[in-house]
């Protein structure tokens, strides 16, 4: 007798042919490109700026006249072309060493010990600035728009330095918090337009410097910000009351901004490391899909990002007005926001890389004048260094392939 097996197929679920659409956020081009950058190996950063300065020191030979003399006669006597190369090469550097670091050539102590503070000076803001970016960077955000929050960080602030009347620390304080302030609302627009519209956040900012630029430049025109009697696009002269005290008297410009900046640094660190805010930063620049299934609001830590990153970019220009330059005038700001971006790139977006690297470029600005001077090298070597830094930076493969470093293993290899 044979046994008729019981049908099962009214039984079984019938699987569903349509696919179920899950939203998916692909990650900014830019947001994987900063990420990969950040993520490099450290030796890869230390090789990179080694290799910068050997590239750069090429074209400090190339560019001295005597190597240019004894290169016409190499064959003949080559030893005069290598000790001219090598007499260029080693004066250049060691200008920039007396004008960066340590001078011992100075008559007087002061004197000698006046380049590491010009070092520091010129570290101050490009920290903050770093550490704003260096955030964005760490959440999947290309932020490029620390140059026009540090202009609105600087401007804000030095509105309420020379308008106001306060008393002695009230002043500073308030007039500090006015730039942070700046900077975190002009990054903001661009947090809540991608958090609200997904708008692109390289574009926005871009188009923010710009604003920022001119804004500045209109507002130096107006009675408000206008020196009485001048006219020159500067504003009048911020009160004492509200500048960064000095450490070493009124002959080194070396102010309280570069403590507050260490402070900060330490502040993000925490914040990053060891707060819950940074570990959704985190987690949104690492996959910000995973981290929306987690149940992280990921368009509101946008916002919160570019809130955070601006207001660190306005204590740069904060820095700037408050403690160096005590006026708003054009140019307040430099390339401040743009080197930023090197430094936050060389740092790996990490706070004491960030500030190693922003007092290496202190250095090569503190130092550049009289490497100039004192060897006759070209200040723009200065600047090629830096850009074959980022060149080097965003290669991390090239570094590897020059000094033969091991590639990075893959997640899962043994």
């Amino acid at each position: 007798m044979s046994v008729e097996s019981p049908d099962t197929s009214a039984q079984a679920p019938k699987s569903d042919p349509t696919p179920i659409n899950k939203p998916h956020n692909p990650p900014s081009r830019w947001g994987t490109v900063a990420r990969d950058i950040v993520s490099s190996n450290a030796s890869v950063v230390v090789f990179a700026v080694i290799a910068a300065l050997l590239m750069a020191a090429v074209l400090v030979a190339a560019a001295n006249a005597e190597v240019q003399r004894t290169a016409g006669y190499i064959f003949a006597r080559p030893t005069d072309f290598f000790t001219a190369v090598w007499d260029s090469v080693s004066g250049a550097y060691w200008s920039l060493f007396r004008g960066s670091i340590y001078d011992p050539e100075a008559p007087t102590f002061l004197r000698q010990i006046k380049p590491i503070t010009e070092t520091l000076t010129a570290a101050t803001p490009l920290i903050f600035a770093g550490l704003g970016l260096g955030i964005g960077f760490r959440s999947g955000m290309f932020n490029i728009g620390a140059q026009g929050q540090v202009i609105l960080g600087a401007t804000i602030s030095a509105f309420i330095g020379f308008t106001f009347q306060l008393p002695v620390g009230l002043h500073l304080l308030v007039a500090v918090l006015g730039g942070v302030l700046g900077g975190a609302v002009w990054a903001g627009i661009a947090g809540y337009l991608k958090a609200q519209f997904g708008a692109n956040e390289v574009i926005v900012t871009i188009m923010l410097n710009s604003i920022a630029g001119f804004l500045m430049s209109y507002l130096l025109t107006t009675d408000l910000f206008k020196r009485e009697g001048s006219n020159n696009p500067i504003s009048q002269r911020i009160d004492s009351d509200a500048m960064f005290p000095q450490f070493l008297g009124s002959e080194f410009r070396l102010h309280l901004g570069f403590v507050l900046a260490l402070v900060v640094a330490w502040g993000v660190w925490w914040l990053l490391e060891r707060s819950t805010l940074g570990f959704k930063f985190r987690a949104v620049g690492l996959n910000a899909d995973a981290a929306r299934t987690a149940g992280i609001k990921v368009n509101r830590i946008y916002l919160y990002v570019m809130l955070v990153a601006g207001g660190l970019a306005g204590l740069g220009g904060v820095s700037q007005t408050l403690g160096t330059e005590g006026v708003l005038q054009e140019g307040v700001a430099g390339s401040i926001g743009f080197d930023a971006i090197t430094v936050a790139l060389l740092g790996r977006s990490r706070p004491m890389g960030i500030v190693g690297a922003a007092i290496l470029f202190g250095a090569l600005r503190a130092g550049s004048p009289l490497m100039q001077t004192a060897s006759n090298t070209p200040v723009d070597i200065v600047q090629v260094v830096q850009a074959l830094v980022v060149l080097l930076i965003a290669a991390p493969p090239l570094v590897r392939a020059i000094f033969r470093l091991p590639a990075p293993r893959k997640e899962g290899a043994a």
